[in-house]
């Protein structure tokens, strides 16, 4: 790289460190970026570790760890659809969460086998939660806390005015309900109160902990589809507009076709395509988002090859390329080494750029079921908040367009500060 180069990105950097919106950007994106490689270390753990017969992800020696693991997050932490934290609950709702407990620990006690009766109730777990009392304790608990519900029940809708009297009762099952469990201290605790921070979904799973892991597969569709998007625009851009002839027509055709078709029709045809596939296998979260890289990177590549084309057009027109050219490098290795590099501003440009839209359609084919079928992300959220909202629960799909919107905007803070710093149409 020249030294007017280097000047250049030195100057590029200063001006982006005195932009204190994009450095208040760049720690928001830091922080999800933490975030997303802690889930993606604890779910390589935990794949690691079901690999040497190990249950790493179920051993509460785990710690904080592997807390946000799949299938933790996948799992049911309490009753279904729950409200959040500072929104409180109504009596009937309360009523019908004492009833949810009480189904599932009269459901393990029906079973005729001791054996059998003994796992269901080690089995019954919800987040932190364990079972703490014995198979005795547990059938006299639940007894008496089904006398106590059929009271409730017999006296009529307890959101009445009139059922007001009722609620220390109701307040009493709820306390016999807790000591079933284990009392929780120290991180599960506060895992726990995090997990039931946003309320429950339809399914009783935990919308802070999914909205929260969506983090991770938010920002690997972004990282997988921005890089492979960029490279693969830019050298098809540079190679047209270095090499020019039939090389320059055929990319020019080949995006200028693709351009034809809207982006979103055009994605979610080719996301179609993979349906009932190979890739198609909810079992293997990876292996099921290939179809939507694919998808995208078809068509985000258009934007980078356009740019670098352009930039190359000029760039070797330029005294050194022309000097180059004289000393008798091969246009292999001028457009390697002196003509892509001088181009790397602007795929760091368009990286975040595509970033961003790739996040966005990401959730657009979520909602329309084309996109992440396996594990939680926000399009899915938002998809399967539809019946929430209609009934008055906005929790689940507040949290993810509050995740993505806060994502979201700090990279478009970062690349408009990106693009002033690093664009030399913008350097003043």
């Amino acid at each position: 790289m020249s030294a007017p180069s280097r000047a250049f990105r030195g100057r590029a950097v200063g001006k982006l460190r005195r932009n204190r919106m994009a450095l208040v950007a760049m720690f928001v994106v830091g922080i999800y970026a933490l975030i997303g490689v802690w889930l993606t270390a604890a779910d390589i753990a935990v794949a690691a570790s079901a690999g040497e017969g190990g249950d790493f992800a179920g051993d509460d020696r785990g710690s904080l760890f592997t807390a946000m693991t799949l299938d933790k997050v996948d799992s049911r932490v309490g009753p279904l659809g729950r409200r959040g934290w500072f929104e409180d609950e109504l009596p009937e709702a309360r009523a019908r969460h004492v009833k949810y407990y009480l189904g599932k620990v009269q459901k393990a006690l029906r079973l005729k086998e001791p054996t059998y009766r003994a796992a269901a109730l080690d089995a019954i777990r919800f987040g932190e939660h364990r079972i703490a009392v014995s198979e005795d304790q547990a059938r006299s608990i639940a007894d008496a806390i089904d006398k106590g519900y059929h009271d409730l029940d017999s006296i009529g809708d307890l959101d009445a005015p009139e059922a007001r009297d009722s609620l220390p009762r109701l307040a009493a099952l709820e306390q016999q309900i807790e000591s079933l469990f284990t009392p929780l201290t120290g991180w599960r605790a506060v895992m726990y109160d995090f997990r039931m921070s946003l309320g429950t979904d339809r399914q009783g799973r935990s919308t802070a902990a999914r909205a929260v892991y969506s983090i991770k597969v938010a920002l690997q569709i972004g990282l997988i589809v921005g890089l492979i998007s960029v490279l693969l625009g830019a050298v098809l851009g540079a190679a047209a507009g270095y090499y020019g002839g039939w090389i320059d027509h055929a990319v020019q055709w080949l995006y200028s076709t693709l351009s034809s078709v809207p982006d979103l029709v055009l994605l979610a045809v080719l996301a179609y395509m993979f349906t009932g596939s190979y890739f198609d296998d909810t079992s293997r979260p990876f292996i099921s988002l290939i179809p939507v890289y694919a998808a995208m990177c078809m068509t985000f590549w258009i934007g980078p090859c356009r740019v670098i084309r352009g930039e190359t057009l000029k760039l070797k027109e330029l005294e050194y390329v022309q000097a180059a050219k004289a000393i008798g490098y091969s246009r292999p290795y001028i457009l390697l080494r002196h003509v892509l590099p001088n181009t790397l501003h602007l795929m760091f440009i368009n990286f975040s750029l595509l970033f961003i839209a790739a996040i966005k359609f990401e959730v657009v084919l979520s909602f329309l079921g084309l996109g992440v079928k396996a594990g939680p992300s926000w399009g899915r959220m938002i998809g399967e908040a539809t019946q929430e909202v209609i009934n008055g629960n906005f929790w689940q799909i507040g949290a993810a367009t509050a995740f993505m919107f806060v994502l979201v905007l700090a990279f478009n803070v970062l690349s408009d500060a990106l693009q002033d710093a690093f664009d030399p149409k913008h350097v003043g």
